[in-house]
């Protein structure tokens, strides 16, 4: 096997830190809560915001800048040893959490209430 293809291999299968995270707007204040198997990937997405699925956020990322955003990890969740194991289940319920506790709608946040 060629270095790149076991580099690659190597790669998928190292667990990448993952947890729950805030979106800041520091110019009004509001939030969006979210989580990730790979806080790096969803800071990289925040980072090269072109588009998100957040209309609200999308907007006022636009209309305040860049620099009037930051990434936040609030909760970081251990890889366990079961390949079986349900880290999206496990994430969701950190992050329904975070939502209680913070309660980042409306004038709040960017986030949806649940019903």
């Amino acid at each position: 096997m060629d270095k790149r293809a076991e580099l690659k291999r190597e790669y998928k299968n190292t667990h990448q830190p993952m947890g729950v995270y805030l979106i800041r707007n520091l110019a009004t204040g509001k939030v969006l809560v979210g989580s990730s198997v790979n806080l790096p990937a969803a800071r990289n997405r925040f980072i090269d915001m072109g588009s998100h699925g957040n209309a609200e956020l999308q907007e006022d990322y636009k209309k305040y800048g860049a620099n009037n955003f930051s990434f936040e990890v609030v909760e970081t969740l251990d890889p366990v040893d079961d390949p079986n194991h349900d880290y999206v289940g496990e994430l969701k319920v950190l992050e329904d959490m975070i939502l209680d506790k913070l309660q980042p709608y409306g004038e709040k946040g960017y986030n949806t209430a649940k019903k």
